[in-house]
């Protein structure tokens, strides 16, 4: 049983969010171009800003943040995480050594003049699609991106996130979100892309799960269009043709995502985008080239059902989520007319929902002991595992749904621990060494 501190919190919780939820039903509206994000109602935990150093206002955790808009017709918004690309990216012996040489659009350091550096920077002031300005290893100024090379530079593996928050609320770049991904990034040493999908009521189902395609797609568009613009640069040397694309690619993608490795992570609701993203990537196949999800991650999913489980029995007013809140939450969510527990977005196990669980990616599920929800998600995973995929579940004595993403419980030793067992089991598929770490 978790503190009567958390016991109280929840309760308050519970009441707001049902209010919450309650106002938004009675206010109804459609809206194409939606609202991603509600954190901003939160007086109590604001938004962070984007915070495009390697220094952080919370502390020194090496990781760069920065917002986009990838679709003008939708409220679609990202937060990037980008990790400090130099931290023992190069051996000891460099550390001292000058920066490797390259091109780029932004005016060189000045030198004196008649000096090898200034000759070099003369002649490599040339323009080149997907290359950027420069930041030392030894500075904390805002980040703007590098070309990677053999010794200073490397490329990581792409970690796309969906918030929790019942597809009503939350948002990318909350307090909570942001610690979270941080925390990941961190861990994981990954790019991590947070996703903030258009919220219902304003935006139904399929909304935030078209979403979630769309930023797959556009992290691949952005790949091409890097490796097009590298390609024709070196071809066209300083030609016009060797801007190919620069103005639509974005500099942290291009310089250090490694699409070939990327995963799916969702926590509550967003647990079931990522399962929908991932069902939807193996349906692509080769479509979405250069991007290949090699794993998921589903953290207390959102799934129900209508028949139901022994936890559903058991815990249905339970800490934090309880049944009837998320009735409601579904109820805003579902198109009107179409309300079903056994919807393909709610029960992950109806009949002839998506590609066989054969060709699913491998999948880690982290269920709380205290979560109503638990019983079908691990349902769920024992079907992936009789068709021979990769799918363990993690299961937390004493823990409540969303025990390691939630503000007042994100610091706690217990969500920290769920953090790395994360990251061990995600370094499996996103290592070039190979499969070395397991449970």
């Amino acid at each position: 049983m978790p503190p009567v501190a958390i016991q109280l919190y929840s309760l308050l919780f519970k009441l707001i969010l049902r209010r919450r939820l309650s106002s938004l039903s009675a206010s109804a509206s459609s809206s194409s171009f939606g609202v991603s994000s509600r954190a901003a109602a939160d007086h109590h935990h604001p938004s962070p800003p984007s915070n495009p150093s390697f220094s952080s206002a919370a502390g020194t955790d090496a990781v760069a943040t920065k917002d986009l808009h990838p679709d003008p017709l939708s409220s679609l918004h990202l937060r990037l995480f980008l990790p400090n690309p130099h931290h023992s990216a190069a051996p000891a012996a460099a550390a001292n050594a000058p920066p490797p040489l390259r091109r780029n659009s932004f005016p060189q350091p000045a030198h004196d003049a008649g000096s090898p550096a200034a000759a070099v920077g003369q002649e490599l002031s040339r323009r080149a699609s997907a290359s950027f300005s420069g930041v030392s290893p030894s500075a904390a100024p805002c980040y703007g991106g590098y070309l990677p090379t053999a010794r200073y530079g490397r490329r990581l593996p792409v970690i796309v996130q969906f918030h929790g928050g019942a597809f009503a609320t939350g948002a990318a770049d909350s307090a909570a979100n942001d610690a979270f991904c941080r925390r990941v990034a961190r861990l994981c040493d990954a790019i991590v892309v947070a996703v903030g999908y258009r919220l219902a009521p304003e935006s139904r189902y399929p909304a935030a799960f078209e979403d979630g395609v769309t930023v797959l797609k556009w992290i691949a568009k952005q790949a091409n269009l890097a490796a097009c613009g590298r390609t024709m640069a070196r071809g066209a040397g300083s030609g016009g043709a060797d801007s190919f694309g620069a103005a639509l690619v974005e500099p942290w993608l291009a310089a250090h995502a490694d699409p070939s490795r990327c995963v799916l992570l969702g926590v509550s609701c967003g647990a079931n985008i990522a399962d929908y993203v991932a069902r939807k990537a193996v349906e692509a196949g080769k479509l979405l080239d250069p991007i290949k999800v090699v794993a998921q991650v589903l953290m207390y999913p959102f799934f129900m059902g209508t028949s139901p489980t022994q936890s559903e029995l058991k815990l249905a007013n339970s800490y934090f989520y309880d049944k009837s809140t998320c009735l409601l939450a579904w109820k805003l969510f579902l198109p009107e007319g179409e309300f079903s527990l056994d919807h393909p977005a709610a029960n992950p196990l109806v009949p002839g929902k998506g590609p066989p669980l054969k060709l699913m990616p491998p999948t880690l599920t982290v269920v709380a002991e205290l979560d109503w929800m638990k019983d079908r998600a691990i349902a769920y995973s024992e079907e992936l595992r009789k068709v021979n995929v990769d799918a363990p579940v993690l299961e937390y004595k004493d823990a409540v749904h969303e025990f390691a993403t939630l503000d007042v419980l994100l610091k706690t030793p217990l969500a920290q621990a769920c953090a790395e067992d994360i990251a061990i089991w995600v370094k499996k598929y996103i290592s070039l060494r190979g499969h070395e770490l397991s449970y």
